[in-house]
């Protein structure tokens, strides 16, 4: 097999997860994803599962109740949470959901 461009120059494709070391940098995240795109739910899965991915899979199914599998399912380029999996996900990651209105809503 032919190594790609970015192989021989020896990039390394980007992970966000390499780079949530803490419980702000992951609220920032996730905050900066809702930001960015308000309507788009499966950025946010994948966001958190970027999140799932830094703290480790295998103990958050443990925390959740939830298969690894079905986290990476849940949380992958193709999930949809459902809003309890969303909960369970980020009461075991030491996250909570908060809703304030929104400023230029009438």
């Amino acid at each position: 097999m032919n190594p790609t461009a970015a192989e021989k120059l020896g990039i390394q494709p980007f992970d966000a997860a390499d780079y949530l070391q803490s419980d702000e940098d992951c609220a920032m995240y996730l905050q900066a994803c809702i930001e960015e795109a308000p309507d788009d739910a499966a950025l946010f899965a994948r966001a958190l599962g970027d999140i799932a991915r830094a703290r480790g899979m295998m103990q958050l199914a443990r925390d959740t109740g939830i298969t690894r599998e079905g986290l990476y399912k849940a949380l992958g380029e193709q999930g949809n949470p459902s809003l309890s999996t969303v909960l369970k996900v980020l009461h075991a990651l030491g996250l909570r959901l908060q809703v304030d209105p929104r400023p230029d809503h009438a």
